[in-house]
């Protein structure tokens, strides 16, 4: 039996997954996002060691709340630095007939073995993935989170073809994701997943866990990013999900690129 380190768990969750949600989060993340609101979730000590079953048991007694869609979503830190253990909760979680989503970055994705393994269980048994695209180009991915993202993009092709239904999520964030041309090279990465994507979201930047870098001594490199408003997350919002033509990703992008 694998035990799983716990940062923390919230009961009701309505933005988390279709219908209502039990919370996971998981301690430990291999990326170092600048506009990270969690970063107490960083390190992989830490948190509570807890099994599949006490959490689910746990979870189940707010079952009657969730509707016909609602159940667990598991998130971080990066809930795929301990697939092991999800793959389990996942796994008796449908045993009990519940819904499972995986909130992720995809990061720690590899087609090494054992680890490739493991992943194929973790996606056996989630019902949806909801991933959270940094930015579709590596370069930039980097400045933004400290790695490189063609894991990730190798990762979301190969839940393309077997058809894994996803969420995909991006935070807007001035001066790395909100340029069109940008949004255009993303809307090229989601287009090429064809019908597995079921849902687009575009997240505003926030400075909601500024306080956390500050708490923990890290300096806070968005100093001055300021959130988008609600006219442009819509307008990245249509770009994203194609409903608006959006420019080519060529010139624009490099252009935009330069400036960082």
């Amino acid at each position: 039996m694998t035990k799983g380190r716990i940062h923390s768990m919230e009961s009701f969750g309505s933005a988390d997954g279709p219908g209502v949600r039990f919370l996971v989060f998981l301690q430990g993340c291999p990326m170092r996002c600048r506009y990270c609101h969690n970063p107490d979730t960083w390190r992989t000590e830490g948190g509570t060691l807890m099994d599949a079953s006490e959490i689910l048991d746990r979870a189940e007694r707010f079952r009657s709340y969730w509707g016909p869609e609602g159940g667990i979503t598991v998130s971080g830190g990066e809930a795929l630095m301990q697939a092991e253990f999800v793959a389990e909760l996942f796994e008796q979680a449908h045993e009990r007939g519940i819904n499972t989503c995986l909130d992720t970055s995809l990061a720690p994705f590899t087609r090494e073995q054992p680890a490739f393994a493991t992943f194929e269980r973790v996606m056996d048994a989630c019902d949806l993935v909801m991933a959270d695209i940094k930015h579709a180009d590596p370069a930039v991915h980097k400045r933004l989170t400290g790695r490189t993202n063609e894991n990730i993009v190798d990762c979301l092709h190969w839940l393309a073809e077997r058809n894994q239904p996803m969420w995909i999520r991006q935070v807007l964030v001035e001066g790395y994701t909100d340029d069109d041309a940008s949004l255009a090279q993303t809307r090229e990465l989601i287009a090429s997943l064809g019908e597995s994507v079921r849902r687009v979201e575009v997240l505003p930047y926030h400075t909601l866990g500024v306080f956390k870098w500050e708490e923990l001594g890290i300096p806070y490199t968005l100093e001055g990013v300021t959130p988008p408003s609600p006219e442009r997350t819509k307008q990245a919002q249509a770009i994203l999900r194609g409903e608006v033509p959006a420019p080519t990703a060529g010139a624009e992008r490099h252009a935009a690129r330069a400036q960082h």
